[in-house]
């Protein structure tokens, strides 16, 4: 021990580098304790931007949804009413690839469609929504165009005339002015003027004669004489 104090006795300058060494080397550590919590930081921050950034907004979703809605109403439009179907035959005519494209495109976006707003979670999903809402709306814009341009001019003469009559007949099956027996002739007469010319979805036949079926429920009634 006492060799030991004699040594310490003789060198204790050496506490000044000692002590300065040491300082040096906290406080390296503790940079470096820092510079290691940054890191962890940054990295957990980068990590919920890329976790924020996959997840879709509820939001855009339901616009992409009332986009896809207002289409669907725009096709039905033609669905639904058997008058504007005759004015523009392209739109139910599967022969043409214009059609056929946008019922493809409707298919897709259909099957696309979540259930709801907050089904649809990730980004990836989020982009393959828009791109086949945004196909469908496209492709239904270019085949209107079309229809509105050709309307009847693939027909021969007597097939046009057909379609006018056919368009006739089927005002007076709408009308509430005619009788239950005349409207009903009418619409079948109507029928009978476009076989062969225009196919007409079970959709559209069955939203027509529902039409009239409540037409003629609601017409009024002559009234009964009964013999006393």
């Amino acid at each position: 021990m006492r060799p030991l104090m004699e040594f310490l006795s003789d060198k204790w300058w050496m506490v000044f580098p000692l002590m300065a060494f040491a300082s040096r080397w906290a406080s390296g550590w503790r940079r470096a304790g820092e510079r290691r919590h940054r890191r962890q930081v940054e990295l957990y921050k980068l990590k919920n931007q890329a976790a924020e950034a996959e997840k879709a907004s509820a939001a855009e979703v339901q616009a992409l949804m009332a986009t896809h809605d207002a289409t669907n109403r725009r096709w039905l439009e033609y669905e639904l009413d058997v008058g504007k179907l005759i004015d523009f035959p392209l739109m139910t005519d599967v022969r043409e690839p214009l059609t056929v494209a946008f019922l493809r495109a409707k298919r897709e976006a259909d099957g696309q469609r979540p259930e709801s707003a907050e089904d649809l979670r990730s980004a990836s999903g989020l982009d393959a929504y828009r791109q086949a809402v945004n196909n469908f709306a496209v492709a239904l814009d270019v085949a209107e165009r079309e229809a509105r341009r050709i309307r009847d001019s693939k027909f021969s003469g007597p097939e046009r005339e057909r379609l006018a009559t056919a368009r006739k007949l089927l005002m007076i099956a709408e009308n509430q002015a005619a009788t239950p027996a005349e409207r009903q002739a009418a619409y079948k007469r109507a029928r009978r003027e476009l076989d062969g010319l225009i196919v007409l979805p079970d959709v559209t036949l069955a939203a027509l004669e529902q039409k009239i079926a409540l037409e003629l429920d609601a017409a009024p009634r002559p009234p009964q004489f009964h013999q006393g």
